[in-house]
This record gives C-alpha cells, sequence and structure tokens, in this order.
C-alpha cells in the first residue's frame, strides 16, 4: 500500500507545523511526501531559511493526506483564490484532510470547516467560528476524514494520529520511538491552560493575533457567504 502526503508549502509558512509531521509521515512504509507550491523554487520560512517544494500545483498527485501547515503565511494565502481551490479540490478525494496551527484556516476559506469541529493556535482559536467551523479546545481534533491540530508541536501528535488509522497503531508506535518523540519540556507554560503560562502573553498575543489576521478571515468569510 504506497500513501501520497500532500503538503502545502507557501511563504511565511511556520516551519515545524509543516516539519514535524512530514518527519512522522516519511518514516511510514511506501509513504511519499509532496512539498507542493505555484513552483519548485525555494519557499522561504518564518524561521528564515527556506524549503524547496518537490512539486507544483499542477503536477501534484492526489493526496492521500493533504496536509496544510499555518503561520502568517497562512492568512496571505486566504486571498489566493488559486491556492484556495487547489486544496478544494485535493480535498474531495482526500482520505484524510488535515491542518496544523493556523492552516485550519485555509481550509476554512476552501469551506471545509462549514459545521465541522477544529482546532487551531490557541491565539487564534476563537476566530475558527468566523468560517463556519465549531470550535474545540483540543490538541488534535478528529470530524470524520477531517484532522485539526492546535500550535505548531501539535502536528506531531496529529501525524502519529493519521498514521495509526492509515495503519496501525504499531506502525505509528514505531515512528514514535525512531523519532524518539518523547517530549518532556523544562517548563509547564506550552499552552494558556497550563500553570506556568504568562498570563500578560496570552492577553497580548491573542489581541496581536486578531488585530492582524481577523481582516482576512472576514474576507473569506464574506467569500464562502457570497458562493452558498
Amino acid at each position: 500500500m504506497s500513501i501520497d502526503v500532500v503538503a502545502v508549502l507557501f511563504p511565511n509558512v511556520t516551519q515545524l507545523d509543516l516539519t514535524g509531521p512530514v518527519q512522522v509521515f516519511s518514516r511510514l512504509p511506501d509513504a511519499r511526501v509532496h512539498l507542493v507550491w505555484r513552483d519548485t523554487e525555494p519557499v522561504l520560512t518564518d524561521a528564515g531559511f527556506s524549503i524547496v517544494p518537490t512539486t507544483s500545483f499542477e503536477d501534484a498527485p492526489q493526496a492521500d493526506v493533504l496536509l496544510v501547515p499555518g503561520g502568517q503565511g497562512a492568512f496571505d494565502l486566504l486571498d489566493d483564490e488559486e491556492a484556495v481551490d487547489v486544496v478544494r479540490r485535493q480535498a474531495a478525494r482526500a482520505r484524510f484532510v488535515t491542518s496544523v496551527c493556523t492552516g485550519a484556516f485555509v481550509l476554512g476559506a476552501a469551506g471545509l470547516l462549514t459545521g465541522r469541529r477544529a482546532t487551531t493556535h490557541w491565539g487564534s482559536h476563537s476566530m475558527l467560528s468566523l468560517l463556519g467551523a465549531i470550535p474545540e479546545r483540543a490538541r488534535v481534533v478528529r470530524d470524520a476524514e477531517l484532522v485539526t491540530g492546535g500550535g505548531v508541536t501539535a502536528g506531531i501528535d496529529l501525524a502519529l494520529a493519521v498514521a495509526a488509522e492509515l495503519y496501525d497503531p504499531s506502525t505509528a508506535r514505531a515512528a514514535q520511538l525512531a523519532l524518539e518523540y518523547d517530549p518532556r519540556p523544562p517548563f509547564d507554560a506550552g499552552h494558556p491552560d497550563r500553570p506556568e503560562a504568562d498570563a500578560d502573553q496570552v492577553r497580548d498575543t491573542i489581541a496581536a493575533a486578531h488585530a492582524l489576521r481577523e481582516p482576512a478571515v472576514l474576507r473569506a468569510a464574506q467569500r464562502l457567504e457570497r458562493d452558498r
């Protein structure tokens, strides 16, 4: 059994949103990972280095697993009709439609979250409802073939959960062990609910996310309403 994972790569992507789950998928038997963008020129990530797409929108195979990562660049995609249409068409025949972090908003712009449970990074979580989603606070949320992950590192958990469905739990466990994915952070501050999380940082991050991102989300919501 071969599996085609099609991951959307775009400028200003949060690289770990992409590379975390891709590292997991690349460890699975007979899995082929395709990094897709408009062309195959290097794409600059938010970490300051570039990643080279392996194929173009036009030449990408049909995905068994569609993966949309996040980052500020995801909000630029909301106004990119070509990219959103590629996501919509790929999702129509994929076995799993997945997003990490704010990649969920790209799925929403494609009309794929309407009436569906979904999650995203805590800083932008409350805006999911603007695109018709039912926001759920969890690290990974599955609603039938739709699987969404929380912020950044949640992409690894998402990929392991999908791997268990595509293959079996033992295959997913083997990938986890090979990657030594055994997180034990030195601080208990990885989510707003954790005791060492800075309340001021949480408040300021949510306010900044809304100020920067909500206009693009509202435009996408208006297009969805217009196209109904």
